[in-house]
C-alpha cells in the first residue's frame, strides 16, 4: 500500500499501480466506433427500405431485396458447391477472378514502378515515353481484349493481359510524379555518400516516392478488379464476370444482384489491403 493524497488532514491510500490501470474499452472509444458504424448502417437501411417500396409493386423491373434474398438464397448459403464445368458456387468464381487479378496486377506493379522510375528520373525518357503513355491509358480495357485474344489465342492469358494493361498506367504516372518530387537535399546526400544506382534506387528513390507509388497501386488494383469482371463476360470460363453474364442469359436477376454485392465488397477489401500495406510500409505517410 502507498500513501496517495491528503484530504482534511487524513491521508488517503490507494493500491500501488492503480493510476496506471486503464479500461480496455472506454466510452470515448465506443462513441467513436458508433460514429463510424451507425451512419452507413442508417443509410443502408434507408436505401433497402426505398428499394423494397419501389420494387415490391407488381410489374417492377427489378426484384425487391426480400425477393432477391428468397430467390438467391441457395447460392448465398452454399457458395462452395462444385458440379463440374462452370456450374460452381460463387466462391470458386471469385477465387478464379482473384487469381487472374493477382497475377496481372503483380506484373503491372513491377513493370509500372520500374517504368515510372525511369520516366521520373530521366528527362529524355519522360519526353519520349510520357506522350505514348498518355495516349495508351485512354484506351478502354475491353478494347484490348480482341488484340490480346489474337496474340495469345487463349482466354486466360488474354484476361491477365487486359488486367495488366489497364492497371499499369496509374502506377507509372504516380511513381514518376513521386520520383520527380524527391527533395534535392536527398540527391545531394546520396552524391556525397557516393551511392551507386542500385543503392540510390533502394535507399532514396523508393522510400521517398512510396506514398505516390501506393496511391498508384490503389488506383491500379481497383481498375484491375473492374477490368477482370468485364473481360470474363466475354472470354467465358470460371469467374465472377462469367457468372454475372450467365445469370443474365438465364434471367436470374437476383443472382446478378448478389454477385454485384460480392464484387463491390471484394473491391473495397482489395483497396483497403493495398492501403493498409502502404500505411505500414510508409509508416503512415501514405493515406489509408
Amino acid at each position: 500500500m502507498a500513501l496517495g493524497f491528503s484530504l482534511g488532514g487524513f491521508a488517503a491510500v490507494r493500491p500501488r499501480g492503480e493510476a496506471a490501470r486503464r479500461p480496455l474499452i472506454t466510452a470515448a472509444m465506443l462513441r467513436g466506433a458508433a460514429s463510424r458504424i451507425v451512419p452507413p448502417l442508417v443509410v443502408l437501411g434507408l436505401f433497402l427500405l426505398l428499394w423494397e417500396v419501389l420494387c415490391a409493386r407488381p410489374g417492377a423491373g427489378l426484384p425487391s431485396p426480400s425477393r432477391v434474398l428468397a430467390e438467391a438464397w441457395p447460392i448465398i448459403v452454399d457458395p462452395f458447391f462444385d458440379n463440374g464445368g462452370t456450374d460452381k458456387g460463387l466462391f470458386w468464381h471469385i477465387a478464379a477472378s482473384l487469381q487472374r487479378v493477382a497475377l496481372g496486377f503483380a506484373l503491372a506493379a513491377v513493370a509500372g514502378i520500374l517504368l515510372g522510375t525511369l520516366v521520373g528520373q530521366s528527362a529524355w525518357a519522360m519526353r519520349g515515353l510520357d506522350p505514348i503513355f498518355q495516349v495508351l491509358r485512354t484506351i478502354p480495357p475491353l478494347a484490348w481484349l480482341p488484340l490480346s485474344l489474337a496474340a495469345f489465342r487463349d482466354g486466360q492469358p488474354s484476361a491477365i493481359f487486359v488486367i495488366f494493361i489497364t492497371s499499369i498506367w496509374p502506377i507509372i504516372i504516380n511513381t514518376a510524379v513521386g520520383i520527380r518530387n524527391i527533395p534535392q537535399d536527398y540527391r545531394n546526400v546520396a552524391a556525397v555518400l557516393r551511392l551507386n544506382a542500385f543503392e540510390f534506387f533502394a535507399k532514396v528513390m523508393l522510400p521517398s516516392a512510396a506514398p505516390y507509388i501506393f496511391t498508384g497501386l490503389r488506383i491500379g488494383v481497383g481498375l484491375s478488379w473492374l477490368a477482370i469482371v468485364a473481360a470474363e463476360m466475354l472470354i467465358g470460363g470460371v469467374g465472377i464476370g462469367f457468372f454475372i453474364w450467365d445469370a443474365w442469359n438465364s434471367s436470374h436477376i437476383s443472382e446478378i444482384i448478389v454477385a454485384l454485392v460480392y464484387v463491390g465488397v471484394i473491391g473495397f477489401v482489395l483497396d483497403r489491403v493495398v492501403a493498409g500495406i502502404g500505411a505500414l510500409v510508409t509508416r503512415g505517410t501514405a493515406a489509408a
